[in-house]
């Protein structure tokens, strides 16, 4: 099923959630609609890639005010292609909302219970996952490179969340845009790693095209991890938009050799009061 399905100029979202829950916002940007002059495209929403920071930060606050949640509710990181994740509360709102030296140091996965608040995480090919629990007013967003993938990122949110009394099968999760199967392509070191997460009869997320070099699909992956934490496979939605393949659309870090902006994912609950924050 096909979960942002509905988009502005700026911004793809998950349709399916909102029908949920009318307070949640969830989705991923285009790179289209900012201020940026550096790279091939104008929204880049990444601090850390020789962009003007002045400008990011006007591309930050334009998404902001489309979004109708202010800066001052944004939390970002340092993304390190780690496992750690933490769970916000208001004292680090605003965390590398406007600035990078701020964000949350070496941390790929946020989540949190607290109304009025933006986890942001940025991307350009790394997969993002969504994670809500709409009878706990949970959400959360995790940043699965490769590395992170491997390592269990989305594993281990579904593990925080369990300590925190919620079950597996409470719990949805959207895959989003990320690099495709065709675009992206690893040698057996990687191939090592992924084949630690499967079992006999698992169909292999990856296909061999020569020797050593193979195409990995890096959603189906973290699909499979997903299920054998137990998620259902009703409550996992993906979507096929290829962050390498749709270059008017997005960044892309293997497709421009590194020379890129940043794609910002982010999840939200508005206030019960219907505030903006």
């Amino acid at each position: 099923m096909e979960p942002f399905i509905k988009r502005e100029k700026e911004y793809f979202y998950i349709k399916n959630w909102t029908e949920i829950s009318p307070s949640i916002i969830a989705g991923f940007t285009t790179k289209l609609g900012g201020f940026s002059e550096g790279f091939d495209g104008t929204l880049n929403c990444g601090f850390h890639v020789g962009d003007n920071q002045e400008t990011v930060r006007k591309n930050r606050q334009h998404l902001a005010a489309k979004l109708h949640f202010p800066t001052g509710k944004w939390v970002g990181c340092e993304q390190t292609h780690g496992i750690r994740i933490a769970e916000i509360n208001s004292e680090q709102q605003g965390k590398g909302s406007l600035d990078y030296e701020s964000s949350m140091q070496d941390t790929d996965g946020l989540y949190t219970r607290l109304p009025d608040t933006l986890l942001t995480l940025c991307y350009a090919d790394c997969v993002p996952i969504y994670f809500f629990a709409a009878n706990h007013d949970m959400i959360g967003i995790a940043h699965a490179g490769w590395k992170g993938t491997v390592k269990g990122i989305a594993k281990e949110m579904i593990a925080e969340w369990n300590k925190k009394g919620i079950e597996p099968s409470e719990i949805m999760v959207a895959i989003g845009p990320s690099i495709c199967e065709k675009c992206y392509v690893v040698d057996n070191r990687v191939i090592k790693e992924v084949d630690t997460w499967l079992s006999s009869g698992d169909n292999k997320p990856y296909n061999e095209i020569s020797s050593g070099q193979y195409q990995l699909n890096l959603r189906k992956l973290n699909q499979m991890i997903l299920e054998k934490s137990g998620i259902s496979s009703e409550n996992i939605y993906i979507t096929n938009l290829c962050t390498s393949c749709d270059h008017m659309e997005f960044y892309s870090h293997r497709r421009d050799r590194g020379n890129t902006g940043r794609m910002l994912g982010f999840i939200g609950l508005k206030g019960n009061d219907g505030s903006e924050g």
